[in-house]
């Protein structure tokens, strides 16, 4: 085995046009950084001449090696060969269109390299990141495709990103399940990793060749989605499934604030004699209390950051959400039963659901927001 220092996979089909271009701008900025590369192609079994570019480059530059696979097509799956026959600690994926910037390959070893990281990312979504020439609906599809993946993965922004680099280690016991075109889903879902970074670049669509993203890549990616789901529920280590814990110790909590909210409603109503409603904004203020105090210090550990003002930072931006929660349940269950005329306990039944999720989501990216460096 040769002595790279890391392995660029670039999975093609039918990309005579681009990938002389992007293989030989790979290939220099790598060299011309002192970074000893291997460039492997995965290729679908073009009948471009795609194969028969790359051979005659593998005579030329240094480190150009090529993967024919005849079976099971697939974006996904061709990366996930090139992880299992990269010759390098370091792995980059990068498309052959250019849409992703090679430029960026350097940064991204180095954060990997130097900096420790297990998994570096390419975001369109960060600060900094952006998106040039997609159309709408193209817009469209990887904008629900992002709000999907974060429900997974909320502190990365680009889940579904094309490009990224990534420790060997990561994926070498990942039993993954590779399909359509989000195959960092599949790394981030299933892998071993702890450390993630994001750098921002921008998105510009190809520019050669005609782009094979199709609606009914959706639908692969929903299945995706799902079993990698269900893959936490049974795997502990994983990421995901240190997400599933704390949505499960949220509504813990939430539930916990009904018996409070319930007993001290009951305490000063019948035993004190306060009126009802002035008895329940008691109630409702000590369970926003008792439920903050609880997921700051259970659910979302928030309390290792002891400083005073900070923790007074985010019980008031708990009260803020929580009381939006509270009117998002009123307004459900007005307009339910109102409006669609369904029986008021149900209405509230989903006026609660409703306001748990924005409960949940909104502190979950504000109150106690974690950055993945």
């Amino acid at each position: 085995m040769k002595n790279y220092d890391i392995t660029v996979i670039i999975p093609t089909f039918n990309e005579a046009e681009n990938i002389e271009n992007i293989t030989r701008t790979v290939s220099g900025i790598l060299s011309g950084k002192g970074i000893k590369s291997e460039i492997l192609v995965v290729d679908d079994n073009s009948s471009d001449g795609t194969i028969d570019i790359v051979k005659r480059l593998k005579d030329e530059i240094p480190g150009v090696n090529l993967i024919v696979r005849e079976d099971d097509h697939g974006l996904s799956q061709s990366v996930v060969e090139g992880f299992e026959n990269a010759q390098a600690d370091i792995i980059q994926v990068i498309d052959a269109d250019f849409s992703h910037p090679p430029d960026l390959i350097p940064e991204f070893y180095k954060s990997v390299k130097e900096d420790g990281y297990d998994v570096v990312i390419g975001s369109r979504y960060t600060k900094g990141g952006d998106i040039q020439n997609w159309p709408l609906k193209r817009r469209i599809i990887s904008l629900g495709a992002t709000v999907f993946g974060r429900i997974l993965f909320p502190e990365i922004t680009d889940p579904v990103s094309g490009f990224f680099a990534i420790k060997k280690d990561v994926v070498a016991d990942a039993k993954m399940k590779p399909r359509g075109y989000k195959i960092l889903m599949e790394v981030l879902g299933k892998g071993t990793w702890k450390r993630a970074k994001e750098i921002p670049f921008t998105f510009r669509d190809r520019e050669e060749g005609e782009s094979k993203l199709k609606l009914s890549t959706m639908a692969d990616y929903l299945l995706q989605c799902l079993d990698i789901g269900t893959y936490a529920l049974k795997n502990h280590e994983t990421n995901v499934w240190q997400e599933w814990k704390k949505i499960i110790k949220f509504g813990l909590v939430g539930a916990s604030g009904i018996v409070v909210n319930t007993a001290i409603l009951y305490g000063l109503t019948d035993y004190l004699g306060i009126y009802y409603m002035i008895s329940s904004l008691f109630a409702i203020e000590a369970a926003i209390i008792t439920n903050f105090i609880l997921n700051d210090t259970w659910t979302f550990g928030g309390a290792k950051n002891s400083h005073m003002d900070k923790r007074w930072k985010r019980f008031i931006s708990f009260e803020v959400v929580s009381i939006c929660g509270v009117v998002i349940n009123m307004a459900v269950l007005f307009i339910l039963t109102e409006f669609a005329g369904i029986y008021y306990l149900i209405s509230n039944i989903a006026g609660i659901f409703i306001a748990f999720i924005w409960n949940f989501l909104v502190n979950r990216h504000v109150t106690w927001k974690n950055k993945t460096e």
